[in-house]
This record gives structure tokens, sequence and C-alpha cells, in this order.
């Protein structure tokens, strides 16, 4: 068993890795979805990732494909005790099938539910503000989900500090309150999650997981100039990072990799690992060998002048 963290007040612990499921039914099919779930899971994690707009992006997808493989995968091997499932609602599906009214999460959850092959989920997160509704109504409904036990934790993802503020004061109102924030935050992203937001979280002990923990890849190193960006789909997602600060960080990441007998992922995994103020990184694999190479990450402590360079590095 790998040592756990407390993900917040949520009464949840989970290994600090958690696996990024946007990738099943995008850039990977359901069968090598379940060979990298198994792998996952066989080197002793259990925290899995997900949300119900995943992926609609591709052509022909509409959107729960990567629910309805994770749901698929956990029948198949009646494991669903072992995993702590983590969902999102908000991102549009369709015209009238997104925000965070009380309605279309009432609708949203049993659809996930029902994808998801579960009764319950164990952290459901408002993916991302929503202006037409109140916190009150949005808390309302999920006050009505961890009442009939459709949800253990509430939180949310791509809140700034005053919105996690805001809607942490509506709790006074009898209200659930968000547990779990899901920032974007790696070694090069770090402007929106540093400071008042990261300060605010540690205040209130809720338990964080970061999204784009390897800045899309650019932290796996393996897009060093423009010409490596048809290496994967995600590829033109990652042409704003090739700049001083960029190669700045991946310098440092080899050197300290270098040192460690580790990869660049590795290190910039463990470097979030080790930040106060974070539970546990999301970050996704295509193949068992990115897989295993993850996986390391979670046994890797950097030393105190190791941080300290990647530290520098990153420096704005």
């Amino acid at each position: 068993m790998r040592p756990k963290r407390p993900l917040g007040r949520t009464g949840l612990s989970i290994s600090p890795l958690v696996f990024g499921g946007n990738v099943f039914g995008w850039t990977i099919d359901r069968k090598a979805s379940f060979e990298i779930l198994d792998r996952f899971v066989d080197a002793g994690f259990e925290a899995v990732d997900t949300a119900d707009v995943y992926s609609i992006w591709k052509p022909g997808n509409q959107g729960g494909e990567s629910e309805t493989i994770i749901g698929e995968w956990m029948k198949a091997r009646g494991n669903r005790d072992r995993i702590v499932l983590i969902t999102k609602v908000g991102m549009e599906m369709g015209p009238d099938r997104k925000g965070l009214s009380a309605a279309w999460i009432e609708r949203a959850v049993e659809d996930s539910l029902r994808r998801l092959q579960t009764d319950h989920i164990d952290v459901y997160l408002s993916h991302k503000l929503d202006a037409g509704a109140s916190h009150e109504e949005t808390l309302g409904a999920y006050q009505k989900l961890l009442a009939a036990g459709k949800v253990r934790a509430v939180g949310a993802s791509n809140f700034d500090a005053g919105q996690l503020r805001a809607a942490l004061d509506a709790t006074a109102k009898g209200l659930p309150r968000y547990e779990v924030l899901q920032p974007e935050y790696n070694l090069y992203d770090r402007q929106s999650y540093d400071g008042a937001l990261r300060d605010l979280a540690m205040a209130e002990g809720l338990g964080v997981i970061t999204y784009f923990s390897l800045a899309k890849g650019f932290l796996s190193g393996k897009y060093r100039s423009e010409a490596d960006l048809g290496k994967s789909p995600r590829g033109k997602g990652v042409k704003g990072y090739l700049e001083a600060r960029g190669f700045r960080i991946l310098a440092a990441l080899d050197a300290v990799a270098a040192r460690h007998g580790a990869e660049p992922a590795e290190v910039a995994l463990a470097w979030l690992m080790a930040r106060p103020g974070v539970t546990a990184p999301i970050a996704s694999a295509t193949t068992p060998a990115q897989l295993d190479s993850l996986v390391k990450a979670a046994s890797l402590s950097l030393a105190a002048e190791n941080l300290a360079a990647l530290e520098e590095a990153s420096r704005y």
C-alpha cells in the first residue's frame, strides 16, 4: 500500500497521484483504457478523475465517453469499492445541458451515475463558475445529493480566489461546503493558483488536486521545438510554452532528473507532490511505459537544493 494523504476534510484519503481520465475515448480506446487503469491500480493507486463532458471535442463523440469506459471497467473488475471516483458537472454538453442550475445538476448526476454504473460519486466538482446560477442554488442541489448518498463530497474547479471565497461564505446558510479544489497548476503555469487562491485553500483546509500538472505534456520534455508539436494530438496546445522561461524550466528539470536517474515528467510531478497546498496532481498516460514513469514520481523525494533549483527556474 502507498502512503495516503487526507483529501481535505472529505473523510477520503488518496495516494499522491490521480489518474486523468480525459484520454479515455479520446486518445485511447476502450481496450487500451482498461489496460492503463489495471496498471494504475496494480501500482497501488485508486483515484480517477473524469467529467461528464469528456471527450465531447473528438469528432463523433457526444460526451460521457470517459465515464462510460470507467464504469464498464469498474463493473468488469468488480472494484468500485476500491476506487475514489471524481467527476464534474457544468461544461456544455448541449444547448440545455450545461451550467450549475439545480435542474441541470439533478439531471446530470443521474446521467453520470448511469454511465459510471455506480450508486455514488466520491467527489463531484463544479467544473467552472456559472454566472447564471447562485452559489446558494448550486450548493442547495448538492445538499440533496449528499443527503441521498449519491455524492460523498463536493468541490470546485476553475474558480478564482474571489469566487471560491463567495462559495465558502454561502455555507453560512447551512449549505454544504466545497471541500476540494481543482486548479490548473504546474511548474510553468503558477500565477492562477500561487497567491490568494493557494492561501485560501490552505487556510480553509481544502483538498487540492491539480490539473494540467505536466503543462499539457510540455514538462515531459518531449516538446523542445515546433518540429516536435506533431508528436501527439495535444501537441499544438504546447506551442506557447516554447519560449525562454519554458526552456529554462526544461533545463532545470533535465538537471534534476539526471541527478535522480529519473525522467523530467517524474520530477515535475514530484515537485507538485512536495508543494504545500497540493494533495495530489492529476496526470494522464496513453501507454504502459508512460504510466510506469508517472507512477515513479510518487516514490521520488527531491532534495531541498533541487526544489530550490526548480523554484528559481520557474520564477516569472
